[in-house]
């Protein structure tokens, strides 16, 4: 089983990478790497997005309970609504980056 600080580190080294690629790899490698990832990447904003549907209350089933009080929608649906339609402020190309070195 792996641990907690093993997967947010094997996690982080993924995005690493995809951030890598998209910024220096050929197009022979970015397209197939593009292809696969963009499917990962869309199953895993609706799983996301299905887990927080809103209750018969108007409020996220999943964030807790200190959110909740919070009506729908929650933080996760309007960073979801930022990132993928980008009606929201423009952020910066490799923000979150972690910094090599």
């Amino acid at each position: 089983m792996v641990g907690d600080a093993d997967m947010r580190a094997a996690v982080m080294r993924r995005l690493a990478m995809l951030d890598d690629a998209a910024d220096r790899a050929d197009e022979r490698t970015l397209l197939p790497l593009a292809r696969s990832e963009i499917s990962r990447l869309v199953d895993g904003w609706r799983l996301l997005l299905t887990v927080h549907q809103p209750d018969h209350d108007g409020r996220c089933q999943a964030c807790p309970a200190g959110f909740r009080a919070r009506r729908w929608p929650c933080q996760v649906w309007r960073m979801a609504h930022d990132h993928l339609i980008g009606d929201g402020p423009a952020r910066p190309r490799g923000r979150f980056r972690r910094r090599r070195g």
